[in-house]
């Protein structure tokens, strides 16, 4: 019987009327020529950090309080997601903490590496690539939560299969990634998506917001699973479920939650930089701030393209404007690994904020 008012609720939700969305007004559009400078700054400093094994980051503490990493196979993933997005972000200039996030953007990497391999005619470099993609799914299948899904911090020892609490936006990243390798031929596990977008739908609420993790499902209404908490990750999330086909996820939607990213900004920036997880309004964390700004890059590929310019005006002024002096851009203090993952992801945004050539002048200016 609870089961049954809790559905009639849940849909009596989901069929009132939207709030009203708040929209700035349009900005100048800054023109190619200014985007494509400070990538090439941002680049730059990618290229002056990288460690001497071919990677990016470091567990040098950089503040008294820390995320919690107690092991060393923590700062292995830490730099191997880092790495993964670095990599990422020069293979598209060039080209065009947990586990889960490790292994999500490696695959992305991965992908992208063996593309290009396979334009070079690299048969043996393809091959091992897809050796280790393999590898992922692998690692993947190992480390999904009895939830469907993935988390991160798993507190509910003692099972063989990770207990941890299926999290939104984990999800969303890997189920990206996931698309991302099936589109280039490379199908990922097929119950592994099914229950990873299970998990996902059960954490999204009617008025478009994510629960952080299903474990607040009982929270639905503290600050951080409001629609300003969850600015950071509705991106992602509504991006993960369009991929594969939610209808839910219509171009309005879209549309709509890029324009609260822009009107809100301040509800995510207000934790920018701050050394102290969600110690922000609405629970907000700094490290959602280029996360957020990242997927919404990638919503750009799939908004109705009357809307895309201005989209990508306002997107590009947002990030372009925080860019530090020594051409990076950061949004929370975390060992060693902050500069170099807000600089790639940053980067990989702003690639998405370039006009076609053909609405381009000579100098690049829309």
């Amino acid at each position: 019987m609870k089961s049954c008012f809790l559905s009639l609720i849940l849909a009596l939700a989901w069929s009132l009327p939207a709030a009203e969305v708040p929209r700035l007004p349009d900005v100048k559009p800054p023109g190619n020529a200014v985007v494509e400078k400070s990538i090439e700054r941002g680049v730059y400093f990618l290229l002056g950090n990288q460690n001497k094994d071919g990677s990016w980051g470091t567990p040098r503490n950089t503040k008294g309080l820390n995320i919690y990493a107690p092991t060393y196979h923590s700062h292995y993933a830490f730099r191997l997601a880092v790495t993964a997005l670095c990599t990422s972000a020069l293979i598209g200039e060039g080209s065009t903490a947990a586990s889960a996030w490790a292994h999500g953007y490696g695959l992305q990497a991965l992908v992208r590496l063996r593309a290009r391999a396979q334009q070079a005619n690299e048969a043996a470099k393809v091959k091992r690539i897809e050796q280790v993609i393999a590898t992922q799914f692998d690692r993947l299948t190992r480390y999904e939560s009895v939830d469907g899904g993935w988390g991160y911090y798993d507190f509910r020892l003692g099972t063989q299969k990770p207990a941890s609490s299926s999290i939104s936006f984990v999800n969303g990243t890997v189920l990206v990634a996931f698309h991302e390798a099936k589109q280039a031929g490379l199908e990922p596990p097929p119950h592994l998506v099914k229950r990873a977008l299970a998990a996902t739908k059960r954490q999204h609420l009617p008025d478009g917001s994510f629960l952080y993790g299903e474990y607040l499902k009982n929270g639905p209404r503290r600050g951080i699973n409001r629609p300003a908490g969850s600015l950071g990750r509705s991106q992602v999330c509504n991006l993960a479920l369009r991929l594969w086909e939610d209808p839910r996820i219509t171009d309005q939607v879209m549309v709509d939650w890029l324009d609260r990213l822009f009107a809100r900004n301040d509800w995510l920036g207000i934790g920018r930089k701050r050394p102290v997880p969600h110690e922000a309004w609405f629970q907000i964390a700094g490290y959602f701030y280029y996360y957020g700004h990242y997927y919404a890059g990638l919503l750009l590929d799939h908004v109705p393209a009357k809307d895309r310019p201005r989209l990508q005006d306002h997107l590009a002024t947002t990030l372009m404007k925080l860019q530090e002096k020594d051409g990076d851009w950061w949004d929370f203090p975390l060992y060693d690994y902050h500069r170099q993952y807000g600089t790639a992801m940053a980067v990989m945004t702003l690639q998405k904020c370039l006009r076609p050539r053909e609405e381009s002048t000579p100098d690049g200016t829309p």
